[in-house]
């Protein structure tokens, strides 16, 4: 729920932009006289209704004249709803839409966005974003979306069946997390429950060694599991997996893994911290009784490496109320309107800088902590082909059962650049 190249150009030609529009006003047709609509598309279930009220009503009042309509989309057929936006057809207009971060590339492919590096750069504090909000919104060096907010995967452990094993504190490096799940994993309990095809644990093992899911080399993407580094990562996979019982051909919702985790006998699992929401429902007996810690890394010294899941905030370059369009973006990304985000939503914030918002929630702390290691899918349009493939998932379950993994691996590599060098 990443890169950046050519960021002397990109500036350049951000501010010739921004010269070009400073010359036309940036104003609608109908700014000559009563309040300017500014149309803001936020997706379902990123913000609660008392946030989007509380919002609109301080920015409408920070910006007289201006009327913000908040409209709420689903996630379900969006990208076809944000390519009419962007292209001027089907009736429906935006100025600011949310998308998620790995959504950008394909949306820059289409055409259509407005360039926001030097916005980023002067307003905005890029310099402090969030590597795995912003990289995947970075395309050859300029800016295209602006991070909102960020998720990511935590390790959620049973505070009981920790201090039954005699563990004091969480883990803070892999080999400390495999030796205290190995004292966790006995008799009927399982160290750690997770599923063999849960790919974004892995991705973020495979980054940790220094490996990728894929690269781009000259201008062509190429599937990079079999290389040595990514093989490291699999089998860092293989053996925590190994100290519990989850399928070895299933993800982590068949079945739901807060579900499996409830029944009481399970030490661990790798998910964003808004599941022990789910877990305490399915087990109110173990309300209280639940911790959090960063996915550990290779060493003490900083956590793992973790997908970076969330929302990036995008300008159509149709729109005309640009100027308007950046002044919503301000206060979404400000300082105050970030606290607000996170603390209501259990959100990471969209810069290192503001992580302290959230040390009051231990989930969203530890997840804080985790986003730092932030990380995204590779920057291709053609990446949510890969996912709908899915060879990694079947690459996984084949090394978890036995298969040699530089060849199961070979397998997966070439199905990632067969789709991401495909003509559509």
């Amino acid at each position: 729920m990443t890169l950046v190249k050519m960021r002397f150009l990109a500036v350049c030609t951000a501010l010739a932009a921004a010269a070009a529009l400073t010359g036309c006003g940036g104003q609608s047709a109908g700014s000559g006289g009563g309040s300017e609509r500014v149309t803001l598309w936020l997706m379902k279930g990123s913000a609660s209704d008392d946030f989007i009220a509380r919002f609109t009503a301080d920015f409408e009042k920070q910006h007289p004249g201006i009327d913000l309509d908040v409209k709420i989309q689903e996630w379900k057929g969006i990208g076809d709803k944000v390519n009419a936006v962007l292209a001027g057809k089907g009736g429906e207009s935006a100025d600011v839409i949310e998308v998620g971060n790995t959504q950008v590339a394909q949306y820059v492919e289409t055409g259509g966005l407005s360039e926001l590096t030097l916005e980023g750069l002067r307003e905005w504090g890029s310099k402090d974003w969030l590597k795995g909000l912003s990289d995947p919104g970075s395309i050859n060096g300029a800016q295209y979306g602006v991070p909102w907010y960020a998720a990511n995967r935590v390790v959620i452990y049973n505070k009981d069946l920790f201090a039954g094993a005699g563990i004091k504190t969480p883990p803070k490096s892999r080999q400390e997390w495999i030796a205290d799940t190995q004292k966790l994993d006995k008799g009927d309990q399982q160290g750690i429950y997770l599923p063999g095809q849960n790919w974004y644990v892995l991705a973020g093992f495979i980054w940790d060694e220094g490996g990728d899911l894929a690269v781009e080399t000259s201008g062509q993407w190429v599937g990079t599991l079999d290389d040595e580094k990514a093989l490291a990562g699999m089998e860092f996979y293989k053996q925590l997996q190994g100290l519990g019982d989850g399928p070895k051909g299933a993800d982590e919702e068949t079945p739901p893994q807060s579900e499996v985790f409830a029944r009481g006998q399970v030490a661990q699992i790798i998910a964003p911290p808004g599941q022990a929401a789910q877990i305490e429902a399915a087990n109110p007996a173990l309300k209280g009784k639940l911790g959090f810690f960063p996915i550990p890394g290779k060493t003490p010294e900083k956590p793992g490496a973790v997908f970076t899941g969330g929302s990036d905030l995008i300008i159509p370059e149709k729109t005309a109320q640009r100027a308007h369009a950046v002044d919503v973006i301000t206060a979404l990304v400000s300082e105050k309107w970030q606290t607000e985000l996170a603390r209501t939503m259990s959100y990471v914030p969209n810069k290192t800088t503001l992580a302290h918002v959230v040390d009051g929630n231990d989930g969203a702390a530890a997840m804080a902590s985790g986003a730092a290691q932030g990380r995204a899918t590779p920057k291709s349009a053609r990446w949510a082909e890969v996912e709908a493939k899915n060879p990694v998932k079947a690459y996984m379950t084949a090394v978890l059962n036995g298969q040699d993994a530089a060849t199961a691996a070979k397998k997966a590599s070439d199905t990632v650049s067969r789709v991401l060098s495909s003509d559509r």
